[in-house]
């Protein structure tokens, strides 16, 4: 979680909604990545969705069966379903988000009938420095 953490503070900087993202097989990190829809003018340009494609592509794979994703915020429901399309094995989260969050808040992508792959997931690992990134992030903005 500490690369997460690490690519949520860089996208920060970047001036993105600092969330990041890191995605593991066999204990080796295969992409890590941070928000970067600002920069890259694309709204489905998520930390998550980046690793997902980043690690596909390195892999040569469409299907992650053996990957563990971590990421400092609850996944949206297009990160939702990005993780279940992908088959990752488990999912690490910092942070919930009762407003856009759908894994544990929401709509809960997971546990609907038309989702065809539910990850293992843990909640709260980094939870409070992850949280504390998005604090000071928007808090800077409303000054």
């Amino acid at each position: 979680m500490g690369l997460a953490l690490a690519e949520a503070e860089a996208a920060a900087a970047r001036d993105e909604v600092p969330i990041g993202a890191v995605l593991v097989t066999g204990g080796a990190v295969i992409a890590r990545a941070g928000n970067r829809t600002r920069e890259l003018n694309d709204p489905t340009a998520h930390a998550e969705m980046l690793v997902v494609r980043e690690a596909s592509r390195s892999l040569s794979a469409e299907r992650l069966a053996d990957a563990d994703l971590y990421v400092t915020l609850e996944p949206c429901t297009m990160c939702a379903a990005a993780i279940s399309f992908a088959r990752i094995r488990r999912l690490y989260f910092g942070a919930a988000d009762e407003k856009g969050g759908a894994v544990v808040s929401g709509v809960r992508f997971f546990a609907q009938p038309s989702c065809h792959h539910a990850p293992d997931v843990y909640q709260g690992l980094g939870e409070v420095p992850a949280a504390q990134i998005l604090r000071d992030f928007f808090r800077a903005r409303r000054v």
